[in-house]
């Protein structure tokens, strides 16, 4: 009985290229249009180390990868949650799971960390800002969409994460948000103001 030797990584990092998801990952990434010089760095890096990682959303396979957050409107404005290591307001996001979308990734991370069931505009999912970030021991590439939410309900996030989530003014997020946040509320704003409210 032959065995068949493993693949080298130039092998995998050429099947990886190949593949449908990483495929539309690339195209979603070199379609967004950055809006300023912080999101230009960041879809260069982006397509970089996309051109190297075999596995974008596997943060085990490698300390740079694929993250998914959302910037969240609704009758209110928008919901910002409170990182509990960092101590920073922030838009509800995290790691991508086997088998999801970074688009259903911003959905199942809102609804976590929010408790709020939202849903991305009627015409599908809007990607409003690119950032890549130091995280800990690791660097996300985030992929920041806009998510909406029906009604006027307060947040509950689930058990375990941070208690400290609430509805701001569009105008008060922007001015507790740092650089990259801040960049993500007026790209979500604006995309909000050119397709309507859901």
């Amino acid at each position: 009985m032959q065995t068949r030797p493993e693949p080298s990584h130039s092998e995998v990092a050429r099947e990886a290229a190949g593949s449908p998801a990483l495929a539309r990952l690339r195209a979603l990434v070199e379609a967004h249009v950055p809006s300023d010089a912080r999101e230009r760095a960041s879809k260069e890096r982006f397509l970089v180390e996309l051109d190297r990682l075999t596995r974008p959303f596997d943060r085990d396979a490698d300390p740079v990868h694929v993250t998914a957050s959302a910037v969240v409107a609704g009758a209110r404005g928008t919901v910002l949650h409170r990182h509990r290591r960092l101590g920073r307001w922030l838009q509800p996001g995290g790691h991508v799971d086997p088998g999801e979308s970074a688009a259903e990734a911003a959905v199942r991370e809102v609804l976590e960390e929010t408790g709020l069931e939202a849903s991305h505009p009627a015409a599908g999912p809007s990607l409003v800002r690119l950032d890549v970030h130091a995280a800990a021991t690791h660097v996300h590439l985030d992929l920041c969409f806009l998510l909406q939410v029906a009604g006027d309900r307060d947040p509950a996030p689930a058990l375990g994460e941070s208690p400290d989530v609430r509805w701001f003014s569009w105008g008060h997020a922007e001015e507790i948000a740092d650089g990259a946040l801040r960049g993500a509320l007026r790209a979500a704003h604006a995309e909000l103001e050119r397709i309507g409210p859901s």
